[in-house]
């Protein structure tokens, strides 16, 4: 009979059956859908060193071989970090049943795996949402609705600049999401330093978020919570600049007939040319620092 059990590393087993602080991270940003070489590797040990920095355990999610994994042996990095196949939650049963042999996890199967073993903190870039156009494409990321499930607290630098930020802020309302921003009064755009849409509610300190978190135990809510983080400012790119960008690779992605999945790392990879890989040079400071925010609130939670 094949195993369907989910792998939880020894590494991260030990520090949840010790109560340690855990941080779960996607394994996509790292694969060649993410970022490219070698900053996908730039940012894994990144990620990794911020969260380890304060005495919390990473746990990458990925599926190798058609097992789903809940942390990844550094020796296994260079799988993670090579050619792989994108894993949504959809997807996630489909890459274990077929034994695929790298499964880079989006956001929201990066969210049922951390939910399964336990851990209550993510760290990612930026979230996916609401397209545009979606109003006649239906095109809406499936990570909003896995926020919406999984009780798992998630930071992240906001949604990716090229999505309907407005509709992506009201589907999570819909949704009954909590979106709390950390520091900031406006809903962040990814690799962009400032937003102008305003976000619902804001904490600035760590103490602060968690306690919104504890909060929503204490009611009995099942569901997540979103919390944003700007990117560093130093590394942040101007507003007005990248709509110019962002319009140019969406405009450049529908000329090309570029759709569904395949929609995101095109745009990701169009911008990069277009800002000469500052936008890479962002991305990889907001990465860090969602994983330093992440680790900080992991460890408080167990207080």
């Amino acid at each position: 009979m094949t195993d369907y059990q989910i792998r939880i590393s020894d590494e991260v087993g030990q520090a949840l059956l010790r109560g340690q602080p855990v941080v779960a991270l996607e394994s996509t940003i790292f694969s060649h859908l993410g970022l490219p070489s070698p900053s996908n590797l730039e940012a894994l040990n990144r990620c990794t060193s911020a969260i380890r920095s304060f005495n919390a355990v990473p746990a990458i999610t990925a599926v190798l071989d058609g097992v789903a994994r809940v942390g990844i042996d550094q020796a296994d990095w260079p799988l993670i970090c090579g050619p792989a196949k994108k894993v949504g939650e959809r997807e996630l049963g489909l890459a274990i049943a077929q034994r695929w042999a790298v499964g880079a996890t989006t956001v929201s199967s990066s969210l049922l795996l951390a939910a399964r073993a336990g851990i209550r903190v993510f760290s990612t870039g930026g979230i996916g949402g609401v397209h545009r156009g979606a109003e006649t494409s239906g095109d809406i990321s499936s990570d909003l609705g896995a926020l919406a499930q999984h009780h798992v607290v998630t930071v992240c630098a906001g949604a990716k600049s090229f999505l309907d930020l407005p509709r992506t802020l009201e589907y999570l309302e819909t949704l009954s999401v909590p979106v709390i921003g950390f520091g900031c009064d406006f809903f962040p755009e990814f690799t962009v330093r400032e937003g102008d849409i305003p976000i619902p509610a804001r904490v600035d300190t760590i103490e602060q978020l968690a306690d919104v978190v504890r909060a929503n135990d204490a009611l009995g809510r099942k569901g997540g919570i979103l919390t944003c983080v700007p990117v560093p400012e130093a590394d942040g790119l101007f507003k007005l600049f990248m709509d110019d960008v962002t319009e140019m690779a969406i405009k450049d992605a529908t000329t090309k007939g570029v759709t569904g999945a395949a929609v995101t790392p095109h745009i990701l990879k169009f911008i990069a040319r277009a800002t000469q890989d500052a936008s890479v040079k962002a991305n990889l400071s907001l990465a860090e620092n969602n994983a330093r925010v992440a680790a900080q609130l992991a460890v408080e939670l167990l207080r």
